[in-house]
């Protein structure tokens, strides 16, 4: 944590969810200076026994009070609601409707703290009644359907990503809501699904599908810009280099460092000669998979490295950064701050991963600004 930075100090959080997506958003909290209490039963957090140690556990609970109660138990929920009294907010992520048994759903704090900021997290909405996991939502969110190529049968991302989604979704809800609360004077419940969290990670996909009521073709391991040189390439070591030449600037760039400057003009591959002061588009191809095939049988003269070493040399329009074992030398989780045991995920630039040997991925990440529009209920937010 930056001590230098605690804006949430003085706020304080009652937290009694479990698992991934509501300890996360209070993490964040927490990271930023909020003194937040863990509530969990007296066998703890299910995290804390996870298959493959505590780790999880340690990195999603890390700067909070914790405390082991039976809430069934009268004088543990006088307790907790003393607590909660004097709270700014409360995080729940229980089943739909186990809060309110417990005698503490939203109308009943309501009550008890007129100012409270009362965030409940679920799979599909507190009204619904169901429960979910991160990736029973990835599959009826479509998410499933949005990795791997056409003939793939579906494929969940590899980790809870929208467990992690609603947790960011749900701290920025959070903030947005103490500092309308500072406004209008007066506390308000918050309704963070994972499926809408799931429909705003796919963003470009959810447009697409809600606007013109099509189905995303998936796009395998290229690129969602759908240029034929985003994509990953067979190098001569043995392992897969990804490349993000999305322009027609990037990639005349990328066929320099090759070495093969004459594919641009080719009349088989392009509708007329590629150029550097073409106006910014994405890169289209008549013949996408014979422009692949040309950028894979360059790559496979290469290894990794030696590719890398070259994009590093190459004038500045095509500067990627340089690699470094699991992150990028630009983005290092020390240099960030991130905690030495614990580190952090941001990728910027080229990252070479070694996490299977002996194959090697350099991967060029480049960030992505949207707007989004909301509607306001007063007392109330749906995420």
């Amino acid at each position: 944590m930056n001590q230098a930075f605690r804006p949430l100090a003085g706020v304080k959080v009652v937290d009694v969810s479990h698992v991934i997506a509501g300890p996360f958003a209070t993490f964040h909290l927490a990271q930023m200076g909020a003194d937040v209490l863990k509530i969990e039963s007296p066998a703890g957090d299910v995290m804390r026994r996870g298959a493959r140690g505590p780790q999880a556990f340690v990195a999603l609970n890390a700067g909070k009070r914790k405390l082991r109660l039976d809430l069934r138990m009268p004088e543990n929920l006088a307790r907790i609601k003393a607590e909660i009294a004097g709270a700014d907010v409360f995080v729940d992520n229980l089943r739909p409707g186990a809060s309110d048994r417990l005698g503490l759903g939203w109308e009943a704090l309501k009550a008890l703290n007129p100012r409270l900021i009362y965030c409940s997290i679920s799979g599909f909405g507190r009204d619904t009644g169901r429960s979910a996991y991160d990736h029973v939502v990835q599959a009826a969110t479509g998410m499933t359907l949005a990795s791997g190529a056409e003939t793939d049968p579906p494929q969940k991302i590899g980790f809870p990503l929208i467990d992690a989604g609603a947790g960011i979704i749900a701290a920025l809800a959070i903030v947005s809501a103490l500092r309308e609360r500072d406004r209008r004077g007066a506390g308000m419940l918050i309704d963070v699904s994972m499926a809408g969290a799931a429909l705003q990670l796919m963003y470009p996909l959810t447009c697409e599908a809600l606007t013109d009521g099509t189905r995303p073709v998936r796009q395998g391991n290229q690129a969602f810009s759908g240029s034929p040189a985003a994509d990953l390439f067979p190098t001569r070591d043995g392992g897969q280099i990804a490349f993000a030449a999305n322009t027609p600037r990037q990639f005349l760039a990328l066929l320099d460092v090759l070495g093969i400057t004459e594919v641009a003009s080719d009349p088989a591959l392009f509708e007329s000669p590629l150029t550097i002061d073409a106006p910014a588009a994405f890169l289209r191809a008549k013949d996408p998979p014979a422009v692949k095939a040309r950028l894979s049988e360059a790559k496979s003269r290469h290894d990794c490295v030696d590719i890398e070493r070259r994009c590093a040399e190459a004038p500045r329009r095509f500067r990627p950064g340089g690699g470094g074992r699991g992150t990028s030398r630009h983005h290092h989780p020390r240099r960030r701050g991130h905690p030495r045991r614990l580190p952090g995920t941001g990728l910027q630039g080229v990252l070479t991963v070694d996490a299977y040997s002996p194959p090697r991925v350099l991967i060029s990440i480049t960030s992505k600004r949207r707007r989004a529009r909301s509607t306001e209920a007063p007392g109330r937010a749906v995420v």
